[in-house]
């Protein structure tokens, strides 16, 4: 399927859902426009990432990011003194993540490839195949699974740009009460509402955070958080969940100065905050809430033992460094400046994934001592950024 304008049975699905329901909340909404099983956004077959797609992600800007993650990764299973390990990742796109990880693994630490076993969680087939593809070199080592049937392991459970596509219930704030954003139906076409008293899971979410939207704003709030985390929680018997995503923690997410949420639709890399649109044909997003995973995952038994935006992340594991040995072994200095140029924008704070995206470590069971992301900027060479 091709990128078009509309998904015609999508959209004649969900009016149906919203006459038979006298409205649905935003939440079911978005539910469908990504997740349909035949003709949602993520399980229908089409381009979603990369130049001919809707958005790129860290992973497909270069292999550089993958290397870097993957170092970080074979500290870890140093750290809990080798031999078996696994590395779960879900929602990993057309596999390019994983590949970086893999070869990177394979070709510098043989004895940890030859103990380890990487698992995708994946729910969209035509996703599975693409990273079927792209993962073909890593096949011994590479197995697939519905996240309900994955075992519980030792290792890694990993995702990038996984929770920003969870489905969220809108909110605004009103006269000192929330209410909560239903979609209905006006003239044929997708029309909003709001109702109150919101439901008591978003009450419940806002809590236990301690913070909420203030008085005449609109936010976006993810429920399904909480389940997931103490769903990876329960998985995990020992090691690491690695969270890379775009995001703020909640105090600066509801922020006063925040006034219309985060919500952010991609189609054909054009940003647009209308999600009435481009029905199952574009991503529909919202930025991460950083406390909530911290805070359900501690009380699920998971220590933050790391939190920091991207860049220093990268930086901290030899960004510099990888970047003038790729920059010494380009022949072409055209090429290398268009390189620099695009690797820029993995940590470049205005404009690029540097700031807005975090990432965040989580452990159990495991003493850890200083990680490599955690390497000072003062002992990191930043020279080759001045020009």
């Amino acid at each position: 399927m091709e990128n078009n304008s509309n998904n015609q049975p999508l959209t004649q699905f969900i009016l149906d859902q919203i006459r038979n329901s006298d409205g649905i909340p935003f939440r079911q909404f978005m539910q469908h426009c990504l997740y349909h099983p035949d003709y949602g956004y993520y399980m229908s077959a089409r381009r979603r990432i990369g130049r001919y797609g809707d958005f790129y992600t860290s992973s497909s800007v270069h292999s550089l990011f993958g290397r870097l993650v993957a170092r970080q990764i074979v500290q870890m299973w140093q750290i809990m003194g080798g031999g078996a390990f696994t590395v779960v990742e879900q929602g990993a796109g057309e596999g390019e993540l994983a590949a970086d990880i893999l070869d990177y693994i394979s070709a510098v630490e043989a004895q940890m490839y030859s103990n380890l076993r990487y698992i995708v969680v994946e729910i969209s087939q035509d996703n599975r195949r693409r990273q079927q593809e792209n993962l073909s070199a890593h096949g011994g080592v590479v197995d697939w699974c519905a996240f309900a049937d994955l075992p519980r392991f030792s290792g890694c459970f990993l995702s990038n740009e996984l929770l920003d596509a969870f489905a969220v219930d809108i909110v605004e704030k009103h006269a000192g009460e929330l209410s909560q954003v239903y979609v209905t139906e006006k003239d044929g076409a997708f029309a909003e509402e709001l109702r109150t008293p919101v439901a008591a899971d978003i009450r419940e979410h806002f809590a236990t955070l301690g913070v909420e939207p203030v008085e005449g704003n609109r936010a976006e709030v993810c429920t399904a958080v909480r389940d997931w985390v103490e769903a990876v929680a329960a998985k995990l018997e020992r090691g690491f969940v690695v969270t890379i995503d775009y995001g703020y923690p909640a105090q600066e997410l509801y922020a006063p100065f925040r006034r219309h949420g985060t919500l952010l639709c991609y189609h054909r890399h054009q940003a647009n905050d209308n999600p009435y649109q481009h029905i199952g044909c574009q991503d529909i997003t919202s930025h991460v809430d950083f406390t909530a995973v911290q805070q359900f995952g501690a009380a699920a038994g998971l220590d933050s033992v790391y939190f920091a935006e991207q860049y220093r992340f990268l930086l901290a594991l030899g960004f510099v460094e990888e970047l003038l040995e790729l920059q010494r072994h380009s022949n072409d200095e055209k090429e290398a400046l268009a390189m620099r140029m695009t690797l820029k924008n993995l940590i470049m704070p205005e404009g690029g994934m540097g700031e807005t995206f975090k990432v965040l470590i989580q452990s159990r069971g495991v003493k850890v001592p200083q990680l490599l992301c955690q390497r000072r900027l003062s002992e990191i060479p930043l020279e080759v950024f001045s020009g």
